[in-house]
């Protein structure tokens, strides 16, 4: 990822003359640019790597892990719970599942841009984190009294539910826009702030197995405040889990505060501030940074193969013909399983580096795909779940460390936002209308796995999921060939 150098603009210039200005301007700094290409191609050869190498404090360590942990937990109660909350409390279809994480990931992508932008101009990330993270658990809070607030302010048990759906989506980008703003922009630019080549792999190991970790954690959590329904359906005690979460991340934003030490990144100019949010995604951007970018396009491909199937993951699994009430039994050993393999792989990331390491993950994931496509038995569903979650947070490891490698040191914050808006807001926005539109007309499908329709996901999801992903493949080609051209891109 990369940030941005803004150029200022004289209100006499015409606005077509401000634009080749800055591209010019941008060229020219490619001059500059490219000693810090020499650096970063010295920097691969392992020898100096072993001479630069730098130990991360403990006290690093332990934000790293509690703030990527707990942000994390949060993220699975927005992709998993909310997920089952609008359905479970409002009666709620695929598609409006598929508009609330299309909403969400919007707001993400716009709230990264600006403040990432932001922390960058002020050289500050302290402050965005743990604000941002104390305000993220009030927000949370607020789904605690959803169906309360819409059966109060609804006349009939439809209008209750039709105003619940309308809350749930709103109030999903109330608080997105909170976790963006200490998480997505503010987090991880502080992680790349401290790291550098020779520890990324590790720290993105941990910081990319947190996800299941955590849902581990809060679907084990889940399990004591899980209700069974006589029809073998699965509920939970909604107010009471939101409470609890959200009072999780409150505490952990206190703490942050008093423990955390600021980055204090490399400022650049001080440039207009629109100039600076939107540098990412000027031409010059692009040709000055292409490996960036290239990466960005797998990491794109990726996360929209994932988000074709990983919205309705859940809600497939607990089906009563799948897993029901007993699904986390089957999915807490996966988790681990994958955690701890994506952990290890981290330190072959920094051994073998990118362009080798991406591609067993990659395979891994397709293979899962397949396995949970065709086979819906408890043993076939955890066999796919393993292979599947080991990918995904493998390829994940991969891609996030050679982002930050890519990454130029005074633009860290700003292109947070590029990428939120390649990883998350695309793929959001793309794949899982692609998994509603494969369950609402699997009923048409015969002879492949489970059927599901407008409410019920089909196995099929995971086939296109299997699909799309086999498209990085072209991407991670193209990036082998650049990285093993004379010229360094």
């Amino acid at each position: 990822m990369e940030q941005s150098d803004s150029f200022r603009r004289e209100t006499t210039v015409e606005e077509s003359t401000i634009g080749e200005d800055i591209d010019q301007a941008l060229e020219a700094e490619e001059q500059t640019d490219s000693s810090a290409s020499k650096q970063e191609e010295l920097s691969d050869h392992p020898a100096h790597k072993a001479n630069i190498a730098h130990k991360i404090p403990g006290k690093s360590w332990f934000l790293i892990v509690l703030l990527a942990l707990v942000g994390q937990v949060a993220w699975a109660v927005e992709n998993n719970f909310f997920n089952l909350f609008i359905q479970d409390a409002f009666g709620a279809s695929l598609s409006d599942v598929a508009l609330m994480v299309s909403a969400s990931a919007t707001t993400a992508t716009a709230t990264t841009l600006f403040i990432g932008a932001w922390s960058d101009r002020v050289g500050k990330r302290k402050l965005f984190v743990t604000v941002g993270t104390i305000l993220w658990g009030l927000s949370i809070l607020v789904f605690a009294r959803l169906q309360v607030i819409s059966d109060s302010l609804a006349g009939d048990a439809a209008a209750a539910a039709s105003l619940g759906i309308t809350l749930t989506v709103v109030f999903d980008c109330v608080m997105t826009f909170f976790g963006s703003l200490s998480n997505d922009s503010s987090f991880n630019a502080w992680i790349t702030d401290i790291t550098d080549e020779t520890n990324r792999g590790k720290v993105e190991g941990v910081n990319s197995a947190m996800p299941l970790l955590a849902m581990l954690a809060v679907f084990g959590g889940a399990m004591f405040l899980m209700i069974v329904r006589p029809n073998g359906t699965v509920t939970y005690d909604y107010p009471l889990f939101f409470t609890i979460i959200g009072g999780l991340v409150i505490g952990v934003g206190i703490l942050t505060l008093l423990l955390m030490k600021d980055s204090h990144p490399q400022v650049g100019p001080r440039k207009g501030y629109l100039t600076e949010v939107f540098y990412g995604f000027r031409p010059a951007s692009v040709r000055q940074n292409s490996m960036l970018y290239l990466v960005l396009l797998a990491y794109c491909v990726f996360s929209t193969a994932l988000q074709v199937f990983m919205p309705y993951y859940v809600i497939y699994l607990r089906l009563p013909y799948i897993l029901g009430e007993n699904y986390v039994f089957v999915m807490a050993p996966g988790i681990v399983l994958a955690a701890l393999f994506t952990i290890f792989y981290g330190r072959v990331l920094d051994r073998k580096g990118f362009s080798w390491s991406v591609i067993l993950p990659l395979a891994l994931f397709i293979a899962g795909c397949g396995v949970l496509t065709f086979i819906a038995d408890p043993v076939g569903v955890f066999i796919g779940s393993v292979l599947m979650l080991c990918g995904y947070l493998g390829a994940g490891a991969c891609f996030g460390a050679e982002i930050r490698n890519n990454t130029p040191g005074n633009r860290v914050g700003l292109f947070q936002g590029i990428r939120i808006f390649m990883v998350v807001w695309i793929p959001m926005l793309i794949g899982p209308w692609i998994g509603s539109t494969i369950s609402s007309s699997a009923g048409a499908i015969a002879g492949f796995g489970v059927v599901g329709d407008d409410f019920t996901p089909s196995s099929l999801i995971f086939l296109g999921g299997a699909i799309v992903a086999a498209l990085s493949f072209i991407v991670i080609f193209v990036i082998r060939a650049r990285k093993n051209s004379p010229r360094k891109p």
